[in-house]
C-alpha cells in the first residue's frame, strides 16, 4: 500500500506516530509551508520564521533517514495557501492509497482532516499523538462524572502513571507539590545565565528573507533570530538549562527583572511544543539532575509540575470542551483590546516591559503572561476573544491547545472556573513584590487612587465590585470580599472613581 503521510509543523519528530506507522519504501511524507496557517491570526515574524526553517530542516532529516519528501516552499508558484489544498495537489502527483496523519493539535485542522476521506474518496487513518502522556480519550474518562476539574489532582496521577519522582508509592519528598517554595522574588546581583543561542545557517537565513518579505506587516522584530531549528540544537538548549539554570529555576521561576528577560526558565517549550524535544524525554533528564544531587527538589518538580501537570491539563481541558470552549466570556467583557498590547506605549512600566519583550523575542515567561499582560485584561475588562487572539498571535511556542485554556481559563477566568478555582487577579503589590518594574513606572504603585496611582490597585477593587454577584460565594475570594465590606463607602467610591477615569481614558 503507498501512503502519503501529512507531516504538521508541530509534529518535527521521528517519532511521531504516523511516521512510525509506515514504510519508507511505500511512502511519500507531504510537508508544506501555507499562508494560511501563517495568517489564520497574525503571528509574530520570529515564530513564523521559526516554524519554517524548523519544517525545512526536518524534511532534511528525513530525506537522510531514507524518506521520499514533498516539501511545498511558501514561495512555490502553484502553492495552494491551504493544507486541504496541498493535499489534493499531493495525491494527484502521488496517487496514494492511503492517506496517514497524527492528530492535530488544534480542532480547526481537525474539523479539516475529518473532512478529507469524503473530499478525497481515500481512506483517512488519523493516529493518536502519544508524545503526550495522556491521551484525550483518557483524559475524556479523568473528568467525567467530577464536579471540578483541578489540575492538583489530575497531576498526581500523571506522577503515578510516569513514576516521576516518586518514591514507592509516595511522592519524592513526602509531598507532591512545592510551589510554596517557588515564589522568591529575584535580586539584579544574582548570577542569570542566558538561554542557549543558535546561529541562523543557510537555510534560515533564506527563511528569514522569506518572512521579511512576504509578512513585514507581521507583529514583532524578526532579527536578531537565536531559536534552535534542528533537534540538535534543540538538545544543546536543554544542556545548557540543565547545567546553567535548573538549579535555581525554582526559587525565582515566578520573578520578573526589567533587564533580565529570561531569569532561570528554560525557554524550551517552543522546541517541546513543535516535536524538536520529546516532553517526557525533557523531565526524565531534569528528574536525573535531582537525583544526580545536582538540582534541588523544589526546582525538578516545579519544572516538571509544568510539563505533566499543566501541560497535559490544558490539553485535556481544550479537547474536552472545544470548539465552544473560545467562545467562553464568564464576565461579559467587551472592552477592546488596547493598542499598547502591540505598541508598549503605556506609563505603565510592567506592562511595557512584558509587551516589549513579547515584540522583540517572541517569548515572555509564565508570570509576565499570567500576572501582567492577563492581570490587566482580567481587571480592565477587555474582550476575551481579543486576548485569546493576541496571545496565539505573539508566542513563538503558542498553539491553540495550549494557549486557549490558558488564557481564557486561567488569566481570564472567562469559562467561570472549569480550569481554575479563583480569578488571577491582582493589585500594583504583587508586581511590586516579584518585580523591579514598578521603581521605573510613571505611576505610583503606592497609590491607591486619584492621578499618579497604580492603574491596577483602582482596577483590582474594580473588579471585585463590578462582578461581585459572580464572584462573592467563591470560597477563595471570602476574605478579600470582607475587607472590601470594611472599607468605608467613600474609599470604595474613590477605587471605583479612579477606575473609571483610568478606563474611559483606555477608551
Amino acid at each position: 500500500m503507498r501512503d502519503l503521510l501529512v507531516i504538521l509543523g508541530d509534529q518535527l519528530s521521528p517519532a511521531v506516530s504516523s511516521l512510525r506507522s509506515a514504510d519508507p519504501g511505500s511512502a511519500v511524507v507531504l510537508m508544506a509551508e501555507v499562508v494560511e496557517e501563517a495568517t489564520y491570526v497574525r503571528h509574530h515574524k520570529k515564530k513564523i520564521a521559526f516554524l519554517f526553517s524548523a519544517m525545512r530542516h526536518f524534511a532534511e532529516a528525513l530525506r537522510q533517514a531514507g524518506w521520499e519528501v514533498d516539501y511545498v516552499r511558501l514561495d512555490d508558484p502553484d502553492n495552494s495557501g491551504s493544507f486541504t489544498g496541498e493535499l489534493e495537489r499531493a495525491i494527484a502527483r502521488h496517487e496514494p492509497e492511503r492517506i496517514l496523519v497524527t492528530e492535530p493539535g488544534e480542532w480547526r485542522v481537525q474539523a479539516a482532516m475529518e473532512g478529507w476521506s469524503a473530499r478525497f474518496g481515500l481512506p483517512v487513518d488519523i493516529l493518536g499523538d502519544d508524545r503526550f502522556l495522556c491521551s484525550r480519550a483518557d483524559f475524556a474518562d479523568w473528568a467525567e462524572g467530577r464536579k471540578q476539574l483541578r489540575m492538583e489532582f489530575f497531576y498526581r496521577e500523571m506522577r503515578r502513571k510516569s513514576g516521576l519522582l516518586m518514591d514507592g508509592d509516595d511522592p519524592e519528598g513526602g509531598r507532591w507539590n512545592f510551589d510554596a517554595e517557588n515564589r522568591k522574588p529575584a535580586k539584579t546581583d544574582l548570577f542569570m545565565p542566558k538561554p542557549a543561542h543558535s546561529e541562523p545557517d543557510e537555510i534560515t537565513r533564506a527563511v528569514l528573507d522569506l518572512v521579511a518579505e512576504r509578512f513585514p506587516d507581521h507583529f514583532g522584530d524578526l532579527e536578531p533570530f537565536w531559536f534552535a531549528v534542528t533537534a540538535e540544537g534543540a538538545e544543546a538548549a536543554l544542556a545548557h538549562f540543565l547545567e546553567n539554570a535548573l538549579p535555581s529555576f525554582g526559587d525565582y521561576q515566578d520573578a520578573m527583572l526589567v533587564d533580565e528577560r529570561f531569569l532561570y526558565h528554560s525557554v524550551l517549550s517552543l522546541y517541546i511544543n513543535a516535536g524538536l524535544l520529546n516532553p517526557m524525554e525533557v523531565c526524565r533528564r531534569v528528574e536525573a539532575e535531582y537525583r544526580a544531587g545536582r538540582a534541588p527538589l523544589n526546582a525538578a518538580e516545579g519544572f516538571i509540575r509544568q510539563i505533566i501537570g499543566w501541560r497535559e491539563y490544558v490539553r485535556g481541558i481544550y479537547w474536552l470542551k472545544m470548539p465552544d470552549y473560545v467562545g467562553e466570556n464568564f464576565f461579559g467583557a467587551d472592552r477592546p483590546l488596547p493598542d499598547f498590547y502591540w505598541t508598549a506605549e503605556t506609563g505603565m512600566a510592567c506592562v511595557r516591559a512584558a509587551v516589549t519583550q513579547t515584540k522583540e523575542e517572541a517569548y515572555a515567561h509564565h508570570i509576565q503572561r499570567l500576572m501582567v499582560t492577563g492581570n490587566f485584561a482580567l481587571l480592565a475588562g477587555i474582550d476575551p476573544k481579543a486576548v485569546h487572539e493576541w496571545y496565539l498571535a505573539v508566542y513563538a511556542d503558542a498553539y491553540e491547545w495550549v494557549e486557549a485554556p490558558n488564557t481564557l481559563g486561567m488569566a481570564l477566568f472567562a469559562d467561570g472556573g472549569l480550569l481554575g478555582s479563583k480569578p488571577y487577579a491582582a493589585s500594583g503589590n504583587y508586581i511590586n513584590k516579584m518585580s523591579d518594574y514598578c521603581g521605573g513606572c510613571a505611576y505610583d504603585v503606592k497609590r491607591k487612587t486619584g492621578e499618579g496611582a497604580c492603574p491596577f490597585n483602582a482596577l483590582y477593587w474594580d473588579f471585585l465590585a463590578r462582578n461581585e454577584e459572580k464572584l462573592r460565594g467563591n470560597p477563595r475570594l471570602g476574605q478579600i470580599y470582607r475587607t472590601w465590606d470594611r472599607m468605608a463607602d467613600d474609599k470604595q467610591a474613590d477605587y471605583r472613581k479612579s477606575a473609571a477615569a483610568f478606563l474611559q481614558a483606555l477608551r
